[in-house]
């Protein structure tokens, strides 16, 4: 068992504070950029699109998933309101967020005039990986720990952060741990997300001619629903709705919605490019594409005098 108890600040600059919570999730963003990068020039979209996308994205996501804690969490918050909005921010849902950030990426993805589904499917193991890393910020803060537990891996919650249903004993030391160890939630979501990241990954390559944009961020929403879900199970201070956990309400939501893009985006002949492929460039014929490298026709027949096809659906 693991009897380590981190603190939350990593150093001391002057009156500043530098928190490990902040550090995993610039680390996190910084690796999702990354990964976002290689995605985008494989699949030949336009990198410079990705440096403002993501800033706009990632404070939608910031925004949604402070607002998601402060509601889920209301009884951290009520008697002090100043501490939503003041430093050091530490904490944030998840559901939140990325409801948030599907809105934002919707809007950019419209105002650049790109496809949605292209740009969700190369940011969805992004964002898995930033759950992988982030989360380890929860550990430096003690939180995002389930019930008490034997497991090897259990980790050692201080009094003083520990929440009311696994409250130490009035007038304990708040720095004890008396012993007691607890199941750690946040490194569950955290393997689920960098496995997840990986599976994404292998089936954009293994798989990218079969898939369809949009396939691999509806397979995120229903890994990622489907692991929530369960979780929630360990979780007591949970956002309840007629005494249903809000979030599992949001995880099955989610999966379902999901499914359905699945089967809509498959129920007939393909009508967009390939996952993976680049789409076909503007303003290319039909007949420009029956010709082969040496300018010669392929066989394909071409009308003298008629103008250019339809444009494909995006």
């Amino acid at each position: 068992m693991i009897d380590w108890t981190p603190g939350s600040i990593a150093m001391q600059i002057g009156p500043i504070s530098v928190f490990w919570y902040g550090i995993c999730y610039a680390v996190a963003l910084a690796a999702a950029y990354l990964l976002m990068t290689v995605e985008a020039k494989r699949r030949g979209e336009d990198l410079d699109l990705l440096p403002n996308g993501m800033i706009v994205v990632a404070v939608a996501a910031l925004i949604g998933g402070r607002a998601y804690h402060v509601i889920d969490q209301w009884a951290l918050y009520r008697d002090d309101l100043l501490k939503i909005v003041l430093p050091p921010y530490t904490g944030l849902g998840a559901y939140g967020g990325l409801f948030t950030g599907i809105l934002a990426l919707a809007a950019y993805a419209h105002y650049k005039r790109v496809s949605f589904w292209i740009w969700a499917d190369i940011a969805a193991p992004a964002v898995f990986l930033v759950q992988g890393i982030a989360r380890w910020g929860n550990f430096f803060n003690q939180e995002l720990y389930g019930p008490p537990t034997n497991l090897p891996w259990g980790i050692a919650i201080q009094c003083s952060k520990r929440i009311a249903a696994y409250a130490c004993p009035p007038g304990s030391d708040p720095n004890a741990t008396l012993g007691q160890h607890f199941q750690p939630l946040f490194l569950y979501e955290s393997l689920s997300g960098l496995i997840g990241c990986a599976v994404l990954l292998f089936l954009a390559r293994r798989l990218g001619g079969r898939l369809r944009p949009g396939d691999l961020v509806a397979i995120f929403f229903i890994w990622y629903g489907l692991v929530r879900f369960s979780l929630e199970t360990l979780r007591s201070d949970n956002w309840t709705f007629f005494g249903i956990p809000v979030a599992q309400i949001v995880s099955l939501a989610f999966v379902a919605a999901a499914i359905v893009i699945l089967v809509y985006r498959h129920r007939g002949p393909r009508s967009e490019p390939p996952s993976g492929s680049p789409e076909q460039p503007p303003g290319r014929s039909d007949a420009s594409a029956s010709l082969a490298p040496s300018g010669e026709p392929t066989g394909a027949p071409v009308v003298e005098g008629a103008g250019p096809p339809a444009a494909q659906p995006n």
